[in-house]
């Protein structure tokens, strides 16, 4: 097959497609285009177990020889200027263009920077690539105060960390509980306890106005007048797709770029998958910031520019997030849950929340319970889906109702 796939973005996603293709059998050319250094890694660890450890060896997703074998052209440190639709070129930050027969977008997305005073200062950090993991782990070293702006995963995670470590932290969080985009109160109420009782300041509903210091950073004033001293500062506030490439070539672009149940762009030429791609899911378009998606919809697309038939893209969401000893699971989306139910450990600690629409299950957050996440999407995964009262039948035992069906 003379025909010519490119890959714009290489992180797991991208590399995903590329590897499913040969295992699918694609016998084509395989472009795999990163501005990055380096191999491809994994990023869920940089704020996790990588600013314990520091070892950026294990975080490689394939080594050299993989490349090698199977035939992918990998191009580090290359940034993309521009894609051409009319000719069917990718057009390189140099002189060179790379012609295209299908073209898989799997840009990602970028921290959102708040219009806060003082954000350029030596000591603020932001937390997305590995460089930035690096930066962050060797000021934490040397941090006796860490303001971490942003009470979602990241933030946390890295909160978690850094108290374990020593430093004095103080998260700010502007919305009235902690993880609020993607968890239910029960579960926020559960991680809010942990980090508290592990030392880490926590001040809820609280605006930051400006990061204070002249040469580097001091400290943090709030919208209230308050101030809070610190020699590290962490934004964590969130993302935004990386649509610009996209929206330059005339595609489709909507809180990402707009894709189809097989995840085709408006140029059917052209797919997107991973964080800057907004797809159809149970009857309305989402966009998810999640390596297991970005994984799920490279797979997809790799079947379908191998020429195989199958349904539109309907994988179940799950994500994960590790805050010190607490490993929360998160089956399916709570968006727009208007009733939850929450189980108890052998303490007396939330464990497992139920978050229910209209009486029916949709998603089920888990913190340190394997099984039951494993249970959960298990019935999430069903078409028919499971009723509450089915659930209260079986005393909200998941592992039990899923024996049951």
């Amino acid at each position: 097959m003379s025909e010519h796939v490119v890959i714009i973005g290489a992180g797991q996603g991208g590399l995903q497609v590329a590897a499913s293709l040969r295992q699918d059998g694609f016998k084509g050319r395989i472009t795999l285009i990163g501005d990055e250094p380096g191999l491809p890694y994994q990023r869920p660890p940089l704020s996790k177990g990588y600013m314990a450890d520091g070892d950026a060896s294990r975080l490689a997703l394939k080594p050299q020889g993989f490349f090698d074998t199977e035939g992918v052209d990998y191009r580090p440190e290359t940034p993309v200027a521009r894609i051409d639709l009319a000719a069917g070129r990718v057009q390189l930050a140099g002189s060179e263009a790379l012609p295209f027969d299908r073209l898989v977008l799997a840009t990602g997305a970028r921290n959102i920077l708040p219009p806060l005073p003082g954000i350029e200062l030596p000591g603020v950090h932001l937390l997305r690539g590995l460089a930035d993991a690096a930066a962050l782990r060797a000021a934490m070293a040397g941090a006796r105060r860490a303001v971490v702006i942003g009470g979602g995963f990241i933030g946390l995670e890295f909160a978690a960390v850094a108290a374990a470590a020593g430093v004095e932290v103080t998260v700010i969080e502007a919305a009235d509980r902690l993880m609020s985009r993607a968890v239910t109160p029960p579960t926020s109420a559960r991680f809010l306890d942990f980090h508290r009782g592990a030392g880490v300041e926590v001040r809820l509903g609280a605006l930051g106005a400006a990061i204070l210091g002249d040469e580097s950073a001091t400290g943090v004033a709030l919208a209230d007048g308050s101030t809070i001293p610190a020699d590290l500062v962490l934004v964590a506030v969130g993302v935004r797709p990386n649509v610009e490439l996209a929206q330059d070539a005339g595609l489709a672009v909507a809180d990402g770029i707009t894709v189809d149940g097989h995840l085709r762009s408006s140029d059917p030429r052209v797919f997107a998958i991973g964080d800057c791609a907004n797809f159809p899911l149970d009857g309305r378009h989402v966009r998810l910031e999640s390596v297991q998606a970005a994984a799920d919809h490279a797979r997809h697309v790799a079947r379908s520019i191998a020429g195989q038939e199958q349904p539109p893209y309907d994988a179940l969401p799950w994500f994960w997030s590790d805050q010190g000893p607490l490993k929360l699971q998160i089956a399916g989306l709570s968006a727009g849950w208007d009733a939850t139910h929450a189980l108890q450990d052998a303490t007396g600690a939330t464990d497992t929340v139920l978050a229910f629409r209209e009486d029916r299950l949709i998603a089920v957050e888990t913190i340190n319970q394997a099984g039951r996440h494993m249970a959960a999407r298990r019935l999430l995964a069903q078409p028919a889906g499971i009723s509450r009262d089915t659930l209260a039948a079986h005393d909200y035992d998941l592992r039990a109702a899923l024996s049951a069906r």
